[in-house]
């Protein structure tokens, strides 16, 4: 008994240690199954991605439309209910249903349709796109009012510059290479004058070798306010140009060059400012007129632009034979940085008699006259920016031109950068500095501006400025038959 009582109790021990033994390792089992569990497919999906469909849609309902937005981009699952037609349907009549500021004409007409149709009938994101297509609309409408207010001066909306920026406008260039590569591209800068906008890519590299460039396309494109700063936000764009390169290298015309780049012309308003002993390309640069440039910027398609509506002139009752009377003509030269000449000239006139080689002639600054001639506030130059490195083009500027008609109404506009030559005059009594030309052409006609530089006070002086206006355009327009 003795012994059998110091087994059991020699054996207690034993028993007592090996119990926790058990315990670990039955704990070690039990984490190393919790990693292998961690690290199988089935758990790494994130605990919002394994609650039903509806408790999702039932959380997203409580987002605005901004909020939303921004969640359709974590992935394809929230992308997917995100655009969700209940969770916008209900958003569109909070925003547009009872807001009568914003609600729109065809607002009636969609309640009765969705009391008829069901939402799910709907394809996914209809009311999502149509949340945001009907907001732009009653932007559009609200700015097209400040639109109306037009400049005397210019003839064209006083209010274009505020109402680009108020509308979230901005432009994008597209980029095909030979090998059918596209990349799209945000604007560098963009400098306001007073009837044109310069538009500037810098290539830092992206752009591809100039040689390479197969097309350029230009879309204007208005973005959605929302309040997601770190998204791109969504829009809509509009085609404003598209160029083949193939078809503008035969025209292709080099304006200018200092040491460092080159530019191209390759059509009215736009150049390519190309690295001197390279292909590669600096900077693309695009002149926009602001004529119509709301319109154009956000009223075309992806892939059709803006077409402007034929609006028949008013009868003209004077004589044919009288010739073009009471047009008006403003002219702007500026650089990428500052104005250097701005000027308004009205009573311009054409005789019938005058009309010569398929050109009708206006001059505004007469040769003959000195009391016309007008010094110019700076010289002729085009400065640059492309990423660290500057510079500027001597002889190089750009030109806005706005010729009204008889009404008061735009008849020709053009903007472009332009660049001036040494021209071989005669001896001159009225002035003993050098003398250039600038000579701009387009379909619709040319200009020819002629300067004198003044050495000693260190001036351009504008001593000759005539429009030329294609006789075709004249007849088109009027229904004439000069």
């Amino acid at each position: 008994m003795r012994m059998a009582t110091k087994t059991e109790k020699g054996s207690r021990p034993v028993k007592q240690m090996a119990a926790p033994k058990a315990v670990s390792s039955r704990v070690r089992a039990v984490r190393t199954s919790t990693r292998a569990d961690k690290s199988s497919p089935a758990s790494t999906q994130n605990f919002m991605e394994r609650l039903p469909s509806e408790v999702l849609i039932k959380i997203l309902s409580y987002l605005d439309a901004s909020a939303l937005f921004s969640v359709s981009h974590v992935n394809k699952l929230f992308h997917q209910l995100a655009n969700d037609n209940v969770l916008w349907n209900k958003l569109y009549i909070a925003e547009f249903g009872k807001n009568k500021k914003r609600k729109p004409k065809c607002m009636q007409e969609l309640l009765l349709k969705m009391a008829t149709v069901e939402l799910q009938d709907r394809a996914p994101g209809y009311w999502k796109r149509l949340y945001f297509r009907t907001g732009a609309t009653c932007d559009r409408n609200k700015w097209k009012r400040h639109l109306r207010l037009i400049s005397c001066h210019t003839g064209l909306p006083s209010q274009t510059e505020r109402a680009l920026r108020n509308l979230r406008v901005t432009w994008e260039l597209t980029v095909s290479d030979k090998s059918g590569h596209e990349v799209t591209y945000e604007p560098s800068w963009s400098q306001f004058c007073e009837t044109s906008v310069t538009l500037c890519w810098s290539g830092g590299g992206c752009l591809p070798n100039y040689q390479q460039i197969s097309a350029l396309q230009l879309h204007g494109v208005r973005r959605v306010a929302l309040s997601c700063s770190s998204l791109k936000k969504p829009g809509w764009r509009s085609l404003m140009a598209k160029l083949d390169m193939q078809t503008q290298a035969k025209n292709m015309q080099v304006i200018g060059q200092d040491r460092l780049v080159e530019l191209k012309l390759l059509q009215p308003g736009i150049i390519i400012g190309v690295w001197r002993d390279q292909c590669s390309v600096a900077f693309v640069m695009f002149t926009l007129h602001f004529h119509r440039l709301v319109e154009r910027s956000i009223q075309g398609s992806s892939t059709c632009p803006y077409m402007e509506p034929t609006v028949k002139p008013p009868l003209d009752d004077i004589d044919p034979e009288y010739g073009l009377h009471g047009y008006q003509l403003h002219i702007v030269l500026h650089d990428s940085v500052c104005e250097i000449m701005s000027r308004n000239f009205s009573q311009l006139f054409c005789r019938r008699t005058q009309i010569c080689d398929g050109l009708i002639q206006l001059t505004a600054i007469s040769r003959a006259d000195l009391s016309q001639h007008t010094p110019l506030s700076g010289n002729i130059t085009l400065p640059w920016r492309c990423e660290a490195l500057q510079g500027a083009v001597e002889n190089c500027c750009v030109m806005s031109l706005t010729l009204l008609d008889e009404f008061k109404k735009p008849f020709w506009c053009a903007s472009s950068p332009v660049f001036m030559t040494l021209e071989k005059t005669p001896v001159s009594y009225d002035y003993d500095g050098e003398h250039f030309l600038i000579h701009y052409q387009d379909s619709d006609g040319q200009v020819k501006l002629k300067l004198v530089w003044m050495k000693e006070q260190k001036q351009f002086v504008l001593i000759s400025l005539v429009v030329y206006v294609t006789v075709f355009k004249v007849n088109e327009h009027f229904t004439r038959d000069y």
